[in-house]
């Protein structure tokens, strides 16, 4: 039978996880034909197949999404779905999450189970959550001006350097991959003078990173923005303005969700933010390279609902 919302379409990178969720995937499947949902599968192996099966279901009125794999998929979808042309008929879809041994950071938000069964299991009836989004944009390679739809947590300055030093490194490293890509980041990253708009508020003066942030946990479980919560239409800003070294030392803390307040993070609240610096400085999303400042954020209230 078919859910409330429709037929169910499921998106899944099988290499999310180090090949985690494409081992889970027949558990996942197994917990679908249990709930007697109709679904149709869509594999991905490589940027862009997720967004052409978003365009492909959308243009025959799907509106039921489910990912099977990590942030960098959902991120794709998310992102592919708020940019069809005419979403008449696909006002706020329904996207549920299952991480499947990837990391999953924007599902931990919710507490939703990293068991692809067991995440399955919340595709079944009509109880959803609706969030925003942020439409966040930058300088794209070329120098072009860009948007992304981005779910749950952006970074301007060190985080965004660091997940360009990830990215080059080999996923078969797991999760010494980000740690490498850490340091390297540490060791060819400085501070910079930024100017930090946030509706009324704003911040100048020198800094390393810059959060802004929709969901509360990136980069494999650190709940760097632990005071967030994605449906309250406004997105939370940490502006980092300590040390090199304090982004180590801070770690422990940070993935604990304890680092606030702190007297070398800046806090401030918006709809709409905007980040500008003296230097072009790397824009990241749940691990992906998106550009560099300038970069804007504002808030799409309400534009998806989550399925749990």
């Amino acid at each position: 039978m078919a859910s409330p919302f429709g037929t169910l379409l499921v998106v899944a990178n099988p290499a999310a996880g180090r090949g985690r969720a494409g081992t889970q995937l027949p558990a996942a499947e197994a917990a679908l034909r249990a709930a007697s949902l109709d679904y149709r599968l869509v594999l991905t192996a490589r940027p862009g197949d997720a967004a052409a099966a978003i365009r492909d279901a959308m243009e025959h009125e799907v509106s039921f999404v489910a990912v099977v794999g990590g942030d960098g998929t959902v991120l794709e979808v998310v992102d592919a779905i708020l940019r069809v042309p005419d979403r008449t008929l696909l006002d706020r879809p329904v996207l549920g999450l299952v991480s499947a041994g990837a990391e999953g950071d924007f599902a931990k938000t919710f507490g939703l189970p990293n068991d692809a069964a067991q995440a399955c299991a919340h595709l079944g009836g009509d109880a959803v959550f609706p969030v925003d989004v942020a439409k966040v944009g930058f300088v794209a390679p070329g120098g072009a001006e860009a948007t992304r739809y981005v779910p749950n947590v952006a970074q301007v300055g060190l985080g965004g350097a660091i997940a360009a030093q990830t990215l080059r490194l080999p996923r078969s490293l797991g999760r010494a991959r980000f740690f490498l890509g850490f340091w390297a980041a540490i060791a060819s990253s400085g501070r910079a003078h930024v100017e930090v708009d946030a509706d009324r508020r704003s911040f100048q003066g020198r800094a390393s990173n810059v959060v802004v942030a929709n969901g509360q946990f990136t980069s494999g479980g650190m709940r760097i923005s632990p005071r967030s919560w994605p449906s309250d239409g406004h997105l939370d800003v940490l502006v980092q303005t300590g040390p090199r070294s304090e982004a180590f030392t801070l770690l422990p803390r940070i993935y604990r969700g304890e680092h606030l307040p702190h007297p070398h993070i800046a806090e401030l609240r918006a709809k709409a933010v905007s980040v500008r610096s003296d230097r072009p400085l790397t824009v990241e999303a749940d691990g992906q390279v998106l550009g560099t400042t300038p970069a804007t954020f504002e808030v799409v209230p309400q534009a998806i609902r989550i399925k749990i």
